[in-house]
């Protein structure tokens, strides 16, 4: 194989599929990246074998072929290049040449037959989402979801479709992140479950722009389009629970509040209550204000909020880091707090619109 490329390309390249790289494997090609050509088309791949990804670049391919390179190395290397078109040659016995300006550099690498064959999935009936729509569905759920592998179904998150109606959700025994939208193009219903770490991973590499992700869902695994950029993730088997039977309906006190303000007040507390055993955040509900205090042993913090008041008085206490990581995802102005009792679930949403809904947890506490 031998082919030129800009550095830039090249590493822009390298970028977006090394965070799919194996770190530690029994597979050494695993740690490597796969360059193969493809239709005069230069393709890069980073797997894990949960998580792959592709990226397609222009290059000038003077030989057709394909090499596994040492992921770290390639990196590094193709970082310090200077910016510039390089020459890429695979020699004899599986090394490599990288020429650039007055610099040569020879890698010893892995041979492509010994790097895992990806998954074939049939392209057939893509779902087609607006890019924007799902770097917010994944940016206001996934914050939610299961690091205990001990459930290691509620480690990923829930993809709903019905029609032009989405739907993603979260939540991990102590809080849920549910997150609707609508597509322009109506699909079948789809229920998936696909690994948190997946969709994050593929939110760092969504461009925020107008145009469509195509999504196709197979038995094992679901793929991400992005035109030069192919993401597979395997899906979680098994049966997701039924949050909507989690969500109360019911209400016996709502708090209706400016999401900056609260924020900002939160954030304060936050600093003290992190500093304590128990992370806890207290809210003292009372008629058109809400008391939030926090306390350990490197000091207090007291602050009051203005509300509007729907319901009865309470007094309640939340983990903070939980419920500053659900404030930071609210993009709205206003939102509405409800709750029943001091020990039953909270639930948030915007004021005007239901297209996020946030369940959290309280603490119990004792007087």
């Amino acid at each position: 194989m031998k082919f030129t490329c800009s550095q830039k390309k090249f590493l822009e390249s390298i970028l977006t599929v090394q965070s799919a790289v194996s770190t530690r494997s029994n597979i050494p090609a695993l740690e490597g990246i796969l360059i193969e050509t493809e239709n005069d088309v230069l393709k890069l791949v980073g797997s894990n074998l949960n998580l792959s990804i592709e990226s397609h670049t222009s290059a000038t391919i003077q030989k057709e072929g394909s090499i596994v390179v040492p992921a770290r190395l390639l990196t590094e290397i193709v970082r310090k290049l200077p910016d510039a078109e390089f020459e890429f040659t695979v020699l004899a016995n599986n090394n490599v040449k990288i020429t650039c300006l007055n610099s040569i550099v020879t890698l010893q690498c892995f041979s492509a037959d010994e790097y895992p064959a990806l998954p074939d999935i049939a392209e057939s009936q893509p779902i087609e989402i607006n890019k924007t729509l799902l770097i917010d569905m994944i940016r206001q759920t996934t914050f939610a979801v299961a690091v205990d592998e001990a459930r290691p179904i509620l480690t990923g998150a829930l993809l709903e479709i019905d029609g032009k109606d989405v739907a993603m959700v979260c939540l991990d025994g102590y809080r849920l992140a549910l997150r609707r939208g609508v597509m322009d193009t109506p699909h079948d219903s789809v229920r998936v479950i696909i690994p948190g770490k997946s969709l994050g991973e593929i939110a760092k590499i969504l461009p925020e722009d107008d145009r469509k992700v195509s999504i196709t869902i197979s038995e094992r695994h679901v793929l991400f389009d992005l035109g030069y950029t192919r993401i597979i993730s395997r899906v979680l088997e098994g049966e997701y629970i039924n949050y909507s039977q989690i969500i109360p309906e019911d209400y016996k006190t709502r708090v209706k509040v400016d999401t900056r303000i609260l924020t900002s007040s939160m954030e304060r507390a936050s600093l003290i209550a992190r500093e304590g055993k128990n992370n806890l955040i207290r809210l003292n509900i009372q008629d058109q204000k809400m008391l939030i205090t926090s306390n350990s042993e490197v000091g207090q913090v007291y602050e009051e909020v203005p509300i509007l008041l729907e319901g009865e008085e309470l007094e309640i206490a939340f983990n903070a880091r939980y419920f500053m990581e659900m404030l930071k995802v609210i993009d709205d102005p206003e939102i509405c707090l409800d709750f029943t009792t001091n020990v039953s679930p909270c639930v948030v949403r915007p004021i005007n619109d239901h297209h996020y809904t946030h369940l959290l947890l309280p603490v119990r506490i004792y007087s």
